[in-house]
């Protein structure tokens, strides 16, 4: 009799934590621009049917998580490219994997897929792979950004690594595709932390190549300091979460030691190894380390600094972003953010799915999902709306579908912006003539950003060894200078005129000319 009892009572617990008695459900989508939405629904028919969890675990959020995080590293695609290295002005190394298309785009374009990973990831994180698998099929380049730090292979030059909000990396990887591929169309797509960089660089009043058409987020949390608060309860596991967050990110800091706490760095900061690594939450760990880096004055401002929140409001290109309700990490509170923001913006779609965890989104089967997550499948579909009418092959048959359409904007609005696509559908604001005016300035020659990339060097992501770094190809002697980016006339005036391709662990001091030939010194600016 007591066999039983305890029995029942495992199997109560079990069908709680698992959520079988739930169903498929439909994704709910907001949007204030009811044209917008109309044809992005055309363009992505999936959205119209339900999302269909693998069927024994799916409906668990929390196991979506820790398949995703663990146990999806026993089925992880293989892909090929090549792995990008910038050296930039504060001495830090930057690296990048790029990969090239498959297959043609549907609209026949040349489209890159710029990602940024979450916390503590890179190009060999298995979510990561999936999407590039499958973007590569379906016509994108696709290039991730490698957060500094995260790659054993990769040696940190500079007193610092990654952190949540900083855009400048992700900007200048930006640039760099745009350096080596002028024509080409990019979409943003950040996940998790990387979706809150992402938008962050997409909202900021900051000078971005027009090559720049749209962006995606998936997992985000939007808000630091709110999201902070919820994970240090112990409501749905959460503290277990930031636990293991705040030990990866101590992993991250001890495994580069020696460059990171240095004695100038104890000395002109306060940063000690011990308080460091004596840290048991990441506020703790931003309090003691990050926040004083950075030169705020509490973690509360460093945290507001660093979300993405405070800058969705300015966004001006198509922009979709996608949450889990029973995502642990990222609680229903707050989504609220990009719920408020869909229905006040008229350039954003907010995507809200009652399962997937976090970055799961596993489909299919009864205990075997499906290779390709319901993420991974339409975040490519998105993609592919996302650039409608952006190839002059098919400008005829995007004015067809869409040329009919108003735009639906307020005071300042532009109804024709170029190609025929969902740009035209979008409300712009009425800052437009002065981000024309601050790109105007930074057409410039003497107006060279901090993360300029000086130095680039290639090599193939697949025959990298570890312990060291061996280049094979040198692209360093064509870089060019921000304004060179943005100019359209061919000038090559501004373009550096020779560099020394240099190891990535060896200091270098880059060297430009301005059009007047005086040198310029980019770690002395």
């Amino acid at each position: 009799m007591l066999s039983l009892v305890i029995a029942a009572i495992v199997l109560i617990i079990l069908f709680k934590i698992l959520n079988v008695n739930n169903y498929p459900e439909k994704s709910m989508l907001y949007c204030a621009n009811k044209q917008f939405l109309d044809e992005f629904l055309k363009r992505v028919p999936e959205l119209n049917d339900p999302y269909i969890p693998t069927r024994f675990w799916g409906f668990s959020g929390h196991i979506q998580t820790i398949v995703q995080g663990v146990i999806s590293r026993l089925n992880c695609p293989l892909v090929n490219g090549y792995r990008v290295y910038l050296k930039l002005t504060d001495g830090a190394t930057l690296s990048y994997d790029l990969y090239q298309k498959q297959e043609e785009h549907p609209e026949g374009g040349d489209f890159t897929l710029a990602v940024c990973p979450g916390i503590g990831n890179n190009s060999e994180s298995v979510y990561i792979r999936r999407i590039v698998f499958n973007a590569q099929k379906h016509g994108y380049r696709v290039a991730v950004l490698n957060h500094i730090g995260t790659l054993a292979t990769v040696p940190v030059t500079s007193p610092r690594i990654f952190n949540y909000g900083n855009t400048c990396d992700y900007s200048a990887m930006i640039k760099d595709i745009v350096r080596r591929y002028r024509n080409t169309r990019i979409v943003c797509l950040g996940f998790s932390m990387g979706g809150n960089l992402v938008t962050k660089y997409i909202g900021e009043p900051r000078v971005k190549p027009s090559n720049v058409i749209a962006g995606m987020s998936v997992c985000q949390g939007y808000d630091a300091n709110r999201a902070m608060k919820l994970l240090l309860e112990w409501r749905g596991f959460r503290r277990m979460y930031i636990y293991a967050m705040t030990e990866n990110m101590k992993a991250i800091l001890r495994r580069w030691t020696n460059a990171l706490f240095t004695e100038d760095i104890r000395k002109q900061y306060g940063v000690t190894r011990h308080a460091v690594f004596n840290s048991g939450t990441l506020q703790e760990l931003d309090d003691v380390y990050t926040k004083r880096m950075l030169g705020f004055k509490s973690v509360q401002e460093f945290y507001r600094s660093m979300s993405s929140c405070h800058h969705m409001k300015n966004i001006r290109v198509p922009m979709v972003f996608l949450n889990a309700l029973d995502d642990p990490i990222v609680p229903p509170p707050l989504l609220e953010i990009p719920r408020d923001v869909a229905l006040n913006n008229e350039n954003v779609i907010y995507i809200e799915q009652k399962f997937g965890g976090h970055l799961g989104f596993y489909e299919g089967g009864f205990i075997y999902s499906n290779p390709l997550t319901w993420q991974d499948r339409i975040l490519v579909k998105i993609g592919h709306a996302l650039t409608l009418g952006y190839s002059s092959a098919n400008k005829s048959e995007a004015k067809e579908k869409l040329g009919d359409l108003d735009l639906k904007g307020g005071e300042g609005a532009t109804p024709n912006l170029g190609p025929v696509n969902f740009k035209g559908l979008l409300k712009q604001d009425s800052q437009e003539s002065e981000y024309e005016a601050m790109e105007e300035i930074f057409r410039k020659a003497n107006k060279i950003p901090f993360f300029e990339t000086p130095v680039t060097s290639e090599v193939s992501a697949s025959s990298q060894e570890d312990g060291g770094l061996t280049s094979t190809e040198s692209s360093a002697s064509d870089l060019d200078t921000e304004a060179d980016l943005l100019e359209e006339d061919g000038d090559e005036g501004d373009s550096m005129r020779s560099a020394t391709l240099t190891p990535p662990n060896t200091p270098i001091i880059p060297r430009l000319r301005t059009k007047t030939g005086k040198p310029l010194n980019l770690l002395a600016m």
